[in-house]
C-alpha cells in the first residue's frame, strides 16, 4: 500500500508529522484524524523498488546492514532509532531505502510486510525469517543467525571468484601473448622464408597459414568469438535444465559440493529461524542453483507433505547427506545436523578448489611450452634446411 507523509498539528495545537500506510489519500486522512491530528499537508511517498540498470548491487549491503541491525536490537535499541541510524550510514539508492522502510513500519506495517516491497533487495527466505521472528518476539536473534547465514554465503562466493581470477588471467594472458606472435612476430618472420625457392616444412607452412589468416582476419575471430559467447549464453539460458543435469554428471564433484553445502546451509538456517519445515523445503530449493536439484527437492515437498519422511523422500543428492538428515530427524536434531553437514561440504569444495588450481598452473605450462616448442621448431627447420643447403 502507498506510504503518505504528513505533518500537522495534535489536539494540544502541537505540530507533529509522521507517515501513515492506507490504500488512498481519503483513508490516510481517515487514519490520522483518528490519531487526533489535523493534517495540514499530506505527501504520497514514491518508493524506489528497483535498482537502476547502470547501477551494480552491492552485496555487502545486505549482511552488513542484516549484521548492524541484529547489534542494535540486541542492545536494546527501538526499532525505528536502529533504522535512523543505519540510513544515516548508507548514501543514494541503499539510505533512501532504509529511510522508506522505516517510514512504513512508524506508519503501522511490520518490517516483513515493510519488506515484501523490495523483493529485488531482500530474498523470500530473508522476509519469511523476519516474520518469524516478529511473530515469536525474537527478532534480533533471527536477524543474527540470517547476518551469519549471509556472511557464510558471501565468504564461498568470494572464494570462487578469488579461485577464478588466476585461470582467467592466466588464459587471457596466454590468448593475448599467442595473438601478437601471430599478429606481428609471425609476418616478420615469413618473408624471410617466402623468398626462399626450396620446399618448407609441413609444420611451417601450417604456422604460416595460421599467421596469414590471424593478421587479415582477425576481425572475423572476434566476431566469431563474440558470435560463439552469445550462443552459448542463450543455449544455457535456454537449455538451464538440461545443462544443470550435465554438470551434476561432472567428474570431480567440485560444483555439486557447493550445491549440497547451499542446500544444507539454507535448510539449516531456515529452521533455525522457526520457518516450518515445507516451506523451509521450498526456499531450500530456490538456493540451490541447480535446477535438476530443484525439482527433486520441490518433489520431496510434496511426499513430505503426504507423511513421509524428508530423508525418505529426498533424492539427487549423496547417501551421506541423506544419512545424516535421517539421523537429524531421528534425534530431533535436524536443524544442527544440516549445519554440520553444509560445514562439511563446504570445507570439501574448498579442499576440491585449491587442488584443482594445484593441478592447473603446471597443465598451462605445459600447455603454453608446447605451443612456443612448436613455433620454434617451425622457425628454426627451414634455417636448418637453408644451411644444409649452403653446404
Amino acid at each position: 500500500m502507498p506510504i503518505f507523509q504528513y505533518k500537522g498539528y495534535n489536539s494540544e495545537g502541537m505540530e507533529t508529522s509522521g507517515a501513515v500506510e492506507a490504500q488512498g489519500r481519503s483513508d490516510a486522512i481517515a487514519v490520522i484524524k483518528a490519531k487526533q491530528i489535523f493534517p495540514a499537508e499530506i505527501l504520497e511517498i514514491i518508493r524506489k523498488r528497483e535498482i537502476g540498470i547502470f547501477r551494480r548491487k552491492d552485496e555487502t549491503f545486505l549482511p552488513d546492514m542484516t549484521r548492524h541491525l541484529a547489534m542494535l536490537l540486541s542492545s536494546g535499541v527501538p526499532l525505528m532509532d536502529a533504522f535512523h541510524s543505519l540510513a544515516s550510514e548508507y548514501n543514494g539508492f541503499y539510505g533512501d531505502l532504509l529511510t522508506e522502510i522505516r517510514e512504513r513500519v512508524s506508519g503501522g506495517a511490520s518490517l516483513h510486510r515493510a519488506l515484501k516491497d523490495y523483493g529485488n533487495i531482500f530474498p523470500e527466505y530473508y522476509i519469511n525469517m523476519v516474520q518469524a521472528g516478529e511473530e515469536s518476539g525474537s527478532l534480533d536473534m533471527v536477524l543474527i543467525k540470517i547476518a551469519d547465514f549471509l556472511e557464510k554465503q558471501a565468504s564461498i562466493k568470494e572464494r570462487v571468484r578469488s579461485a577464478m581470477v588466476y585461470p582467467v588471467l592466466m588464459i587471457g594472458v596466454s590468448i593475448l601473448v599467442l595473438f601478437f606472435i601471430f599478429s606481428f612476430i609471425m609476418p616478420k618472420i615469413v618473408v624471410i622464408f617466402s623468398e626462399t625457392r626450396g620446399s618448407l616444412p609441413f609444420i611451417t607452412v601450417i604456422l604460416i597459414s595460421i599467421s596469414n589468416f590471424v593478421a587479415k582476419y582477425w576481425w572475423v575471430i572476434l566476431a566469431v568469438c563474440a558470435a560463439a559467447i552469445g550462443f552459448l549464453r542463450k543455449l544455457f539460458r535456454d537449455s538451464r535444465s538440461q545443462v544443470d543435469r550435465i554438470i551434476l554428471k561432472l567428474p570431480g564433484n567440485i560444483v555439486q559440493s557447493l550445491y549440497y553445502a547451499r542446500f544444507a546451509r539454507t535448510m539449516g538456517v531456515l529452521l533455525d529461524g522457526g520457518i516450518p519445515v515445507l516451506k523451509a523445503l521450498k526456499l531450500s530449493a530456490k538456493s540451490i542453483g541447480n535446477m535438476e536439484l530443484e525439482t527433486s527437492v520441490l518433489g520431496t515437498v510434496e511426499k513430505v507433505a503426504a507423511g513421509q519422511q524428508i530423508s525418505s523422500s529426498l533424492t539427487g543428492f549423496p547417501p551421506l547427506l541423506i544419512r545424516l538428515v535421517s539421523t537429524g530427524e531421528k534425534s530431533g536434531k535436524l536443524a544442527e545436523t544440516l549445519h554440520r553437514a553444509a560445514s562439511s561440504y563446504e570445507e570439501q569444495f574448498g579442499r576440491k578448489i585449491e587442488r584443482a588450481l594445484s593441478l592447473f598452473e603446471p597443465a598451462m605450462i605445459l600447455l603454453m611450452g608446447f605451443v612456443v616448442c612448436i613455433i620454434v621448431l617451425a622457425v628454426l627447420l627451414p634455417i636448418f634446411q637453408m644451411n644444409q643447403l649452403i653446404k
